[in-house]
């Protein structure tokens, strides 16, 4: 069970005041806030061993080198991915999904088909929408329901041997709804289709398996993960990462350079050109850490309390629509009321010290399905509490009151 005050104590921001108020925090599905423990590790890092790696004999590139590596393993281990050098470290979910689009680019003809779901974040349908105009590739949508679900008879009826590509959210960020990846990876293997899962915004509730999942990519960012800004990852098998050509040349990603000819580097090297986020790296493996101390099967049945409650209580409120109602769902909770902007409401929850999303939460077609200019958006994490909860629904109301 989880001891929310002790787990509160690691987070000096939640300390903080905002407009003389409380830090009410709710803006988890955009980046979760941060533990002493990784700032210890970003601290330690430019404290004691800034340099390098890889490339250093001397004492500091090493221990850069290790602790790097180190986090690596730790990634790999927590994803359950079969090899170290499956897991390539990047910029983020984003940077992520640009790699393996860019591969792709000369490995699609014109007339193949890549599917991608309605649900996605912005980030997993625009690269797709740039690959196809580069190759001629086709994409197809799955469509999506009224409860924030997906349609997935459509799904199986969009598959034929001519898709080579899936490209489906692990957890929608702007309902919180849990997609069925398991049916969907499955499917598509049937039509030899490869499969990319954006797990951004499941990896702070869900510890994914990507080897009992046999999905073919794998992406996340640190930055949900309690973790810093400005890194993440990409698994992906290895027959998969052999076939695509690097991302980006450069320095790290070479094996042998000259001006006939250039050799690159084997896994995971050839996809990290360049000096990398060394520090945020290492940090990274330090919030894994964290966060299975504390315990996935712990953080998902209290943040599953949060939003039962947090339902609960905000459906009191005369006028408050959710969207979003599926079951199967991690603690988000998007809604509007009556027909109040929620920009507005929002602005006004800023002021009692509350901090909510407000908008389309990059994910435009979601509200176009709904006929809303966007949302507001509630997401807790396992630092959160139900009485912060209690103090949003006094300030929702407080707003709407001011609004009406």
């Amino acid at each position: 069970m989880i001891n929310v005050d002790k787990i509160r104590a690691d987070f000096p921001i939640l300390k903080r005041t905002v407009h003389g108020k409380p830090l009410v925090y709710f803006d988890n599905a955009a980046t979760s806030q941060t533990p002493q423990v990784v700032i210890d590790a970003i601290v330690d890092y430019y404290s004691n061993y800034n340099a390098n790696i890889h490339r250093g004999v001397h004492t500091l590139s090493q221990e850069a080198t290790d602790k790097y590596e180190q986090a690596r393993i730790k990634i790999q281990h927590h994803f359950n991915a079969k090899e170290a050098y499956e897991i390539i470290l990047t910029a983020g979910t984003t940077d992520s999904i640009n790699r393996v689009a860019a591969g792709f680019a000369s490995l699609l003809n014109t007339g193949d088909e890549i599917i991608v779901s309605a649900l996605e974040h912005h980030s997993n349908i625009v690269p797709w929408q740039m690959l196809c105009e580069k190759t001629g590739t086709i994409l197809k949508v799955i469509p999506m329901l009224e409860d924030g679900s997906l349609n997935m008879e459509a799904y199986h009826n969009l598959l034929n041997d001519k898709t080579k590509l899936v490209f489906c959210n692990h957890v929608s960020n702007a309902l919180g709804t849990v997609n069925p990846i398991e049916v969907i990876i499955n499917a598509a293997h049937k039509v030899n289709a490869a499969v990319l899962i954006d797990g951004a915004q499941a990896t702070p509730h869900i510890k994914p398996d990507v080897q009992a999942l046999n999905v073919d990519f794998y992406v996340a960012s640190a930055h949900k993960l309690c973790g810093p800004t400005g890194v993440g990852m990409l698994y992906g098998k290895q027959e998969w990462l052999e076939k695509l050509p690097p991302y980006q040349g450069g320095g790290e990603m070479i094996a042998t350079v000259t001006f006939e000819k250039t050799t690159y580097a084997g896994l995971p090297h050839k996809f990290e050109a360049g000096t990398p986020n060394i520090c945020g790296g290492i940090a990274f493996g330090a919030a894994i850490d964290y966060l299975n101390s504390i315990g996935f099967d712990e953080i998902a049945a209290y943040e599953n309390e949060l939003l039962a409650y947090g339902t609960q209580e905000l459906l009191k409120i005369e006028g408050l629509k959710i969207y979003g109602t599926t079951k199967d769902k991690t603690a988000v909770i998007s809604f509007n009321v009556n027909d109040i902007h929620p920009y507005d409401i929002g602005s006004i929850l800023d002021k009692l010290g509350i901090a909510v999303r407000t908008g389309h939460h990059c994910a435009q077609p979601i509200m176009d399905f709904y006929k809303i200019p966007g949302t507001i958006r509630a997401s807790f994490s396992f630092y959160n509490t139900k009485e912060e909860i209690d103090v949003l629904v006094a300030g929702l109301k407080r707003a709407v009151m001011m609004l009406s």
